[in-house]
């Protein structure tokens, strides 16, 4: 109907979230209604969305994914007090030099001063000298001042791209992001303990990241599906439910799900913006472990998932609007780092918040896997957030796992009393039904096993175990983002081609007195295998999470040296003739194929000018 006609009324317009509804038929809907007792959802644009799949679990997605976490909603209240109840949370607030004041929210909680235990925190309102206060500015590293101010984060990674060793990239990457507490101090006082609310009063600190913009892009630039890149979500009355179509998620339809109160959670976001693909490329280097991220829009007024807790540590980075959290310590000692995500919770289950705040863009709410969270947008602004992820299963207990199993084996090959037989009556004293039988065979056959248990450390491969974790860990790896200087350096840049009817530009001058180095630290792994002396690599590696097999070579063992030679020398170059290989043509060999796999670049371009 055209726009203008006053006289007719207008035809009500079907919306995909309704079709949706529709699709999943009237007996289906029924059936709900019985088991839930609540009446019927009715029509219209802003109608509580049911979805035809519900949502078992709030967490993250069974097995290992390269994402983030499922941010929670909560039902609506009134805008909370950014000064809510903390427990022994530490608030830190960072004052930028220049920008305009935020407004002071509503006092409507109580102070964290008049809670139980002891909170340390900078407050805006407050001058007390007994309050601690980081000057956001003052806190970061003096060479990415400039750009962190001017560049949001893409001057942040154009200026550690000008940090030679890797290493140091990465950990002025995490003292910003952590900025202005200090990493250790982080480490010390929150990492895997206490959450920790940043607030920088400073909008732009992630400009650049993502957008609204990037996910409109994203969906008009790229093949996104729903389900597989892309989740439809609400929370309503209790329940969390999922509303997936098949196939594409096209713009109209996202957007229409997004205009009738639903939730979009963006799995993967790396996948599509080469802006954080780099920015968690960086942060994989420093926490040893494989960084993931999702990315979450919320319309205002809605809440798209249930209380829960998650198998990861979380960094919520608030990009756009607003959002009002609540997060809750662990339940039970069980449930303190746990190594699966929980299922939904109701709000009866998760008792009262240690942390209840509303981040504003530029802030940074951290809490350790196992501490409950939800969070619901407020009546007047949407909210879009990225939350990043670590030490998915990246315990002591799965080093373990990797590492009895194969004590014991060589155990039982090198020690004749680990194949020694068991009693031929242990059956009669042991077992839960003689649990609490006094029988000397019992103590014996008991002290007996503990022995066992504890020589089975002499037993044990650790560096071979670690060196698995490691190789399972390149696996996870995003590959690296090069700079165009690296690029200049590296095989990408090498300017083979096709001209005048054939290949040219196609030998790559690798000489005794070329001077090479890794372009990581953190991109190879020798792992001495079964089948041979392997090495692991990231280079070739997906932006989508084991989307390609691990990548890697079998190496002569008489190249190991030259390999642990490049890596205790990074970033430092050396010169192809000092590689540890018997000959010549061998130590050159070497060079070539790391650098045709993109692992070592070269101090000088080979192009030839």
């Amino acid at each position: 109907m055209a726009a203008g006609g006053s006289e007719e009324q207008p035809q009500r317009r079907l919306s995909a979230l309704l079709v949706y509804r529709q699709a999943a038929g009237a007996q289906q809907l029924e059936r709900r209604r019985r088991r839930r007792g609540t009446p019927l959802p009715a029509g219209g644009k802003r109608a509580k969305a049911r979805a035809k799949e519900r949502s078992r679990s709030g967490g993250t997605r069974t097995g290992r994914t390269r994402t983030g976490v499922p941010e929670p909603q909560a039902p609506l209240q009134s805008p909370p007090s950014a000064t809510g109840p903390l427990g022994s949370v530490e608030r830190v607030e960072a004052r930028p030099r220049r920008g305009p004041e935020r407004e002071a929210p509503p006092q409507s909680l109580p102070s964290a001063a008049a809670l139980p235990g002891h909170v340390e925190r900078a407050k805006e309102a407050a001058g007390s000298p007994k309050e601690k206060r980081h000057d956001g500015p003052a806190a970061v590293p003096v060479g990415l001042r400039t750009a962190v101010r001017s560049g949001g984060v893409v001057g942040l990674l154009r200026q550690l791209g000008r940090l030679e060793d890797s290493r140091q990239r990465a950990a002025e990457m995490f003292r910003w992001l952590v900025a202005p507490m200090p990493p250790g101090e982080f480490l010390g006082r929150h990492w895997e303990r206490e959450p920790l609310l940043v607030q920088r009063r400073n909008p732009g600190y992630y400009a650049g990241l993502f957008s609204t913009a990037d996910f409109d892009a994203t969906l008009r630039d790229n093949e996104v599906h729903f389900g597989t890149h892309l989740d439809v979500t609400s929370y309503a009355e209790g329940v969390r439910e999922t509303h997936n179509p098949s196939g594409r998620a096209l713009p109209a339809v996202v957007w229409d799900f997004y205009q009738n109160g639903c939730s979009l959670r963006l799995l993967c976001p790396q996948a599509f913006s080469s802006t954080v693909w780099h920015f968690l490329s960086i942060l994989q280097e420093h926490f040893g472990s494989m960084v993931g991220a999702n990315t979450y829009l919320t319309p205002p007024g809605t809440q798209g998932f249930a209380p829960h807790y998650d198998d990861i540590e979380a960094f919520v980075l608030q990009l756009e609007g607003k959002k009002h959290w609540r997060v809750y310590r662990p339940r039970t000692d069980t449930e303190v780092l746990p190594q699966f995500s929980s299922a939904n919770l109701t709000q009866a289950e998760v008792g009262e918040p240690v942390l209840e705040t509303v981040l504003e863009a530029g802030d940074l709410l951290y809490f350790p896997r196992g501490f409950i969270h939800q969070g619901n947008c407020l009546p007047d602004v949407h909210s879009l957030h990225i939350t990043v992820s670590s030490y998915q299963r990246n315990s002591w207990g799965a080093l373990l796992e990797k590492l009895l199993p194969a004590a014991l084996q060589m155990a039982l090959e090198e020690d004749v009393e680990y194949r020694q037989g068991l009693p031929m009556d242990y059956l009669r004293y042991m077992g839960v039904t003689n649990s609490d039988t006094v029988d000397a065979r019992r103590t014996a056959f008991l002290e007996k096993v503990q022995s066992l248990i504890k020589k089975l450390v002499d037993y044990a491969p650790i560096d071979a175990a670690v060196d698995q974790r490691a190789k399972s860990f390149l696996h996870d790896c995003l590959p690296p983002v090069l700079t165009q200087s690296e690029k200049s350096l590296s095989v990408y840049g090498f300017p083979a081609r096709w001209q005048d009817g054939g290949p040219c530009n196609v030998n790559i001058p690798i000489t005794k007195d070329t001077e090479v180095r890794l372009l990581r630290h953190g991109i190879v792994r020798l792992c001495n295998e079964e089948a041979g002396m392997m090495l692991y690599y990231t280079t070739e590696n997906s932006r989508v999470y084991h989307k390609e097999e691990p990548k890697f070579f079998e190496i002569d063992p008489e190249y190991t040296d030259s390999i642990e030679l490049l890596l205790s020398s990074y970033p430092n170059h050396v010169r192809v003739d000092t590689l540890p290989c018997e000959t010549l043509e061998n130590k050159i060999s070497l060079a070539m194929l790391l650098f045709e796999k993109g692992i070592l670049t070269t101090k000088k371009s080979l192009v030839q000018l």
